[in-house]
């Protein structure tokens, strides 16, 4: 979206807004970097980079509140559970909401007057056009440009980033987010041996759960797990393909077992800011536009 901005194909955008969770993978950082330099800034658009803190350093650090990750859990009986996710919340959409209020000129506590919003951007194609959502508050307005101006598809998007090659495009999720599939688990171990020393130390860290909660008395009575199979990560069948993922993987796209799909590739939704978003939105008046 940015790039179809910058290139006048949609309109200009007064800022591309991107949520730092302060533990992305550095080819994350770095294209980012390259985005700014040579498509956002040629064409006066900023970037702005928000945080609400470092997710991996607030998880070990027994004096920080902590919003949970979705970790696999494994109870002291032997059944599978998951603690809740409330880090997409907190480290995503909260320090957009903020830096939103900010551009309003209405920061927190003030009310944002009725009527007085941003109309918001959201990065979803026709392929997953479930999850194009309302926003949650009356002072942003959502807006899907992928599936009503272009009409495009993930493989519109990938052609035309190939166009301005930015086929490499990364995926921005936590280095250890829980979410991984097994393929993108295996990119982290065979392209970045450092950051695979990062999350399987980091899955060890958590096994007993977050420090804060440890540190309150609120210990976990089982295991916690970056990996589904609910074992140590650098144990974990990441290399193992399924006869439901050979299946998976042979047929055409689009057509696939979902469960297969969401082990190798991930869940499809992730920790997207505005996947689950759901309620109605104040007056159509647009005062800003603003893409994240």
């Amino acid at each position: 979206m940015l790039a179809l901005s910058a290139k006048g194909i949609l309109p200009k955008v007064d800022y591309a807004i991107f949520a730092d969770t302060g533990w992305e993978p550095a080819a994350v950082y770095s294209h980012l970097d390259r985005l700014e330099r040579e498509i956002a800034a040629p064409a006066g658009i900023p970037i702005l980079r928000v945080t609400s803190g470092n997710i991996r350093d607030d998880a070990l650090d027994p004096d920080h509140r902590f919003a949970s990750m979705p970790l696999y859990i494994l109870n002291k009986d032997g059944r599978p559970g998951m603690t809740r996710r409330q880090c997409t919340g907190e480290y995503k959409i909260k320090p957009i909401k903020k830096r939103v209020r900010d551009l309003l000129g209405y920061p927190s506590p003030e009310r944002v007057p009725k009527g007085v919003f941003v109309e918001q951007w959201v990065g979803i194609s026709t392929d997953e056009f479930h999850r194009a959502k309302d926003s949650d508050v009356q002072y942003m307005r959502n807006r899907h440009p992928l599936i009503a101006d272009m009409n495009w598809s993930r493989g519109d998007c990938v052609d035309y980033l190939t166009e301005l090659g930015l086929a490499e495009t990364p995926k921005s999720s936590c280095l250890g987010c829980p979410f991984h599939g097994n393929a993108q688990w295996r990119s982290i171990r065979d392209t970045s041996p450092s950051e695979w020393a990062d999350v399987v130390a980091f899955d060890a860290a958590i096994r007993q759960g977050n420090a804060r909660a440890n540190a309150t008395g609120n210990r976990l009575l089982g295991q916690a797990f970056l990996h589904r199979s609910r074992v140590p990560l650098d144990q974990a069948p990441i290399d193992h393909v399924t006869a439901a993922e050979r299946a998976a993987l042979q047929q055409p796209s689009g057509d696939t077992d979902p469960e297969a799909d969401e082990l190798e590739h991930g869940v499809a939704d992730g920790c997207s800011p505005w996947a689950c978003r759901g309620s109605a939105t104040g007056p159509e008046q647009d005062d800003y536009e603003l893409a994240t």
